[in-house]
């Protein structure tokens, strides 16, 4: 691995966008290359066999064009485990922070809420991840199928985002949550609407800033930092996309990105 290597970051389509954001904050100097499968989004509602033949193909993907670290930002990609989607690949799988201890740290009553898809609240990983931590917290997962349709879909500020925020907050509100974890890396592009919904009561959680940490960590272990320099960021879309970076254009700066349209 060669420190001047760039950083692969992956996701199902726009959400990691946000994780990519808070990565290239934390480590300017790196060059990144994000892969959004826009052609094949959501992840959610897939099987598992077919979620990992998919990211298989991504970080193939990567591992071509010479990545010395991969970031999967998504929460429904890290609960099936990091490790067991690197196959032959010799560089390491940085997954998503489930936040326990963010969320703990910012719950007086410990009654915490999670927002995630459906594939990642059936796995039980994060209400798990909470409870390892704080065995006398009371954990509230929620699933929120329609929200990544509607952010791939632009509707930011919409009636139909409203709407379905406050679907799914209504039994995190009836059951008096104070802190709400956003474990879906889809789901902060919109989070000036959860915010809305729960009021000043509820502290919203975004994992991705201690994603980034892990992922500086992993590299300073590797001794694969670079020491220098400005970096660039690659931001490629499977499908739409002109779509894609006008979403990106809300989170990143777009003048320093690079944009394409691959095939896997």
């Amino acid at each position: 691995m060669q420190k001047n290597a760039p950083i692969g970051v992956l996701d199902s389509g726009v959400g990691g966008l946000s994780v990519l954001k808070c990565l290239h904050a934390a480590l300017p100097q790196e060059d990144f290359i994000y892969v959004g499968d826009t052609a094949r989004t959501p992840y959610g509602p897939r099987s598992e066999a077919e979620v990992r033949r998919f990211v298989g193909e991504i970080i193939d993907y990567l591992a071509g064009r010479g990545v010395k670290l991969v970031v999967v930002a998504c929460n429904t990609l890290t609960v099936l485990g990091v490790e067991t989607l690197k196959g032959g690949h010799p560089f390491e799988i940085v997954g998503m922070s489930k936040g326990a201890e963010l969320v703990l740290a910012a719950s007086p009553s410990k009654k915490i809420g999670v927002f995630a898809t459906e594939f990642t609240i059936n796995s039980g990983a994060h209400k798990a991840a909470i409870l390892a931590k704080d065995a006398g917290a009371d954990v509230y997962p929620k699933a929120c199928p329609k929200f990544v349709p509607l952010i791939e879909g632009e509707q930011f500020g919409s009636a139909a985002v409203r709407e379905a925020v406050a679907e799914y907050a209504a039994p995190l509100k009836a059951a008096g949550i104070d802190t709400l974890i956003l474990s879906c890396t889809h789901y902060p592009l919109i989070q000036q609407e959860i915010e809305a919904e729960f009021g000043s009561g509820v502290t919203v959680i975004d994992p991705a800033d201690a994603t980034a940490q892990d992922t500086q960590a992993a590299l300073a272990a590797q001794e694969l930092l670079r020491a220098d320099g400005v970096g660039y960021l690659e931001v490629c879309f499977t499908a739409d996309m002109k779509r894609g970076a006008r979403i990106a254009s809300r989170v990143l700066p777009a003048a320093d990105c690079e944009f394409a349209e691959i095939k896997l």
